[in-house]
């Protein structure tokens, strides 16, 4: 059989997106901070966009007006008006070339130095906080290198992130196990208090002061009695103890007080700001949908002086091709922008018709709904439905919430409604504050709880429930 190659023309068809519609998708799905970087970006990027600016008023002509009517009304007073009118000329070509000169000063201003004043400057981390006391410490040349070794094996959290053997076997001069440790006594005296711990405990520990008159009892219920503190279990405490049930819970009120993770303190972390696009207020008696006027976001047009430039110059040259392909561009970017808004606009509209009682009494009256149903009323498919909400912020009278919030599944009541998991998570919550602390309710007796009032859940689902919400076990909640 004989091998070989050859070309053969083959018809298909195939669905391929356009370059306009993956980038509508690409902005719909885009958050408020994202999408004004973005156009931010394009506004460098392609010269035909520009953005509207607000005209500012002339006051000084509001002035000269003001003045002229005046002088019109008293024609008694026209010499005085007069004089003061050439003051006011003198005054002002005096503040114009004062302004002249400022302007001309600020641009001959290093712009890397303006930009060097107006950056935030760079939070202390942990490790330099800790280095910075080291410097100041009188500490044995051989355990200085031990020292830095450890500071920088400290997690964000404050604890020792590796084993002590670890650190010894990464020295470069050889020491004795015994000698990192005295090494690691000098570094867990260092502040914040409780900072090179391996454990909870050793942390705790290391945060006691022993001038306290309590510091001995406090030092036995960390060693020995963390666990049972943990479980609630004072009586059990105070008879190992031989210490009364009141002085148990003082000192676990002060042991409270502690930090469990010292290093947080230092936490660098960026903060997410969550800024909502969409806003309902209650106008009229109903709600009405409103967008949030944002400054930051420009609002674009196309520069007339280039629509003129292809308009008026006639030939077929890369400049005039270029400016064509830039003109596309920022067209296919304005109509992006007014897609998107559309869509998010009729996709909260209904989120608030359909979620009405929820904005009028709270979260136990969040109905469940499906992306799906939303994206019947509007006529899309449900996949712009999801892009349209993805990290989108809603500020409504119940508050500032995330717009996939308002889709959630439920369970089927016993009269066969449905309820959402949100609002049985309310009801759930609604039972334990208003339970007896002193005898604190079981998963199944808020289970039981939970079907008089017709919902009716497992009380295996009472536990995922109230795990996710981070609420403690019924004998934590106890209280004595």
């Amino acid at each position: 059989m004989k091998m070989q190659s050859s070309l053969l023309p083959q018809l298909q068809q195939k669905l391929k997106l356009s370059p306009q519609i993956i980038q509508s998708i690409e902005i719909l799905q885009l958050p408020l901070l994202a999408l004004v970087e973005h156009v931010q970006q394009e506004l460098v990027d392609n010269p035909v966009l520009e953005e509207v600016l607000e005209e500012k008023k002339d006051e000084n002509q509001k002035e000269d007006d003001s003045s002229q009517t005046a002088s019109d009304d008293n024609a008694e007073k026209k010499d005085e008006f007069d004089k003061l009118g050439e003051m006011a000329e003198d005054w002002r070509d005096y503040y114009a070339q004062t302004t002249v000169r400022r302007s001309s000063f600020s641009e001959e201003r290093d712009q890397k130095q303006e930009a060097l004043e107006n950056t935030a400057a760079k939070p202390m981390s942990l490790h330099d906080y800790l280095m910075g006391q080291l410097s100041l410490i009188d500490v044995k040349p051989h355990l200085m290198e031990v020292c830095e070794n450890l500071v920088y094996s400290i997690d964000k959290t404050g604890y020792l992130a590796c084993p002590l053997e670890e650190v010894v076997q990464s020295l470069e001069k050889p020491l004795t196990l015994e000698e990192v440790k005295d090494a690691l006594k000098v570094v867990q005296t260092l502040e914040p208090p409780g900072v090179g711990a391996r454990n909870l405990q050793e942390c705790l520990l290391l945060q006691l002061d022993k001038r306290d008159l309590n510091y001995q009892l406090t030092r036995e219920l960390l060693l020995n009695h963390l666990e049972d503190i943990e479980m609630k279990k004072y009586p059990i405490v105070a008879r190992k103890t031989g210490q009364s049930l009141d002085t148990i819970k003082k000192l676990v009120d002060f042991i409270r007080t502690l930090n469990p993770k010292p290093g947080y303190m230092f936490c660098d972390e960026t903060i997410s700001y969550i800024i909502p696009e969409i806003k309902v207020e209650y106008i009229d008696g109903k709600f009405e949908v409103f967008f949030i006027d944002n400054a930051n976001l420009p609002h674009l047009y196309i520069s007339p002086f280039y629509k003129k430039f292809l308009t008026e110059n006639g030939g077929d040259n890369p400049t005039r091709q270029y400016i064509q392909k830039k003109l596309e561009s920022a067209k296919w970017l304005i109509d992006a922008i007014e897609q998107r808004r559309s869509t998010l606009y009729k996709v909260a509209c209904n989120i608030v018709a359909l979620q009405e009682e929820f904005l009028n009494e709270g979260i136990h009256k969040l109905r469940t709904l499906k992306m799906q149903d939303v994206a019947d009323i509007v006529g899309v498919h449900v996949s712009t439905v999801s892009r349209a909400i993805a990290h989108k912020y809603i500020q409504t009278p119940q508050g500032i919430f995330e717009m996939k919030f308002f889709f959630t599944g439920g369970f089927q009541n016993v009269d066969g409604s449905m309820e959402s998991w949100e609002a049985i998570r309310q009801k759930l919550a609604d039972i334990i504050t208003k339970e007896n602390k002193l005898n604190p309710l079981s998963d199944e007796e808020v289970a039981e709880k939970l079907y008089t009032s017709g919902i009716d859940i497992a009380r295996r689902t009472v536990t995922k429930y109230r795990r996710i919400m981070k609420i403690p076990s019924s004998r934590q909640r106890r209280e004595y």
